[in-house]
């Protein structure tokens, strides 16, 4: 079932998502060659109960920390653990919350101390991927226009988009119905409606689509060992157009 969000309810999704914005912003600050990825787990859970809000990864559907952290190849769902960061990695953080029973759900990737020039052109494509499927998503298009415009542009530049994990609807839950997937074709699937609020969030590899999952049941890697990148916005539907809900406060 697919529910649109009366005003006040967006009004304390934005709150929580002005929340996990803030909590991303100071994440990304940490992350330096040297530290662990769980000392960014343990800061991502200080950080978001300082605010009053739920650590939303904790325990969903058996997930063991706070905070997913994927590091190069790893493309989502990374547990932090003893890793410690290398000067050159591509790090991506990936982490929800819950504010009075709204979730918001957000992402985004940095590089560690100083990229090599292929990792940076794979972020920088990937944050224009966002930003093109974001614009998207207005009233009037359709789930499809969505994935369509991350596709074309993420295949234009040589890299790869990943089939097999898609955004998805928000609001009580994490994960509500619609699905979004970052490939399509324009004017298909879900019309996009006022008060539809959507987590879009994609996926880019250096090379194949491909993907599989490590021996830990969780961590999603690229098939053939690529590198891999990913951000994540969650977005209400307005009759403007899309309002990002986790903005960073910069």
């Amino acid at each position: 079932m697919i529910t649109l969000k009366r005003p006040e309810e967006i009004a304390v999704m934005r709150q929580a998502g002005r929340y996990l914005g803030e909590v991303l912003a100071e994440l990304r600050e940490l992350v330096r060659p040297g530290i662990t990825t769980l000392d960014l787990d343990r800061a991502a859970d200080r950080a978001i109960r300082r605010r009053g809000c739920i650590p939303g990864f904790l325990g969903y559907e058996g997930f063991p920390r706070h905070l997913c952290i994927s590091v190069n190849e790893e493309v989502v769902h990374g547990i932090p653990g003893r890793r410690r960061l290398q000067d050159g990695d591509l790090v991506s953080l990936d982490c929800g919350l819950v504010h009075q029973g709204w979730w918001a759900d957000a992402g985004l990737s940095v590089g560690c101390g100083t990229l090599a020039p292929a990792a940076q052109r794979l972020l920088d494509v990937t944050n224009e991927a966002l930003r093109r499927g974001v614009a998207q998503a207005r009233p009037g298009n359709r789930i499809g226009d969505i994935g369509h415009a991350v596709q074309e542009y993420v295949e234009a530049q040589g890299f790869g988009v990943v089939r097999q994990y898609v955004g998805h609807g928000i609001g009580r839950d994490m994960h509500e119905e619609p699905q979004v997937p970052n490939y399509g074709r324009p004017g298909r699937g879900v019309e996009i409606r006022r008060g539809l609020c959507l987590a879009i969030e994609p996926m880019v590899n250096e090379r194949s689509p491909e993907t599989r999952v490590q021996p830990d049941g969780w961590t999603v890697v690229t098939a053939d060992g690529g590198w891999a990148c990913y951000a994540e916005h969650t977005v209400a539907i307005t009759d403007e157009g899309p309002e990002i809900l986790t903005l960073p406060p910069d």
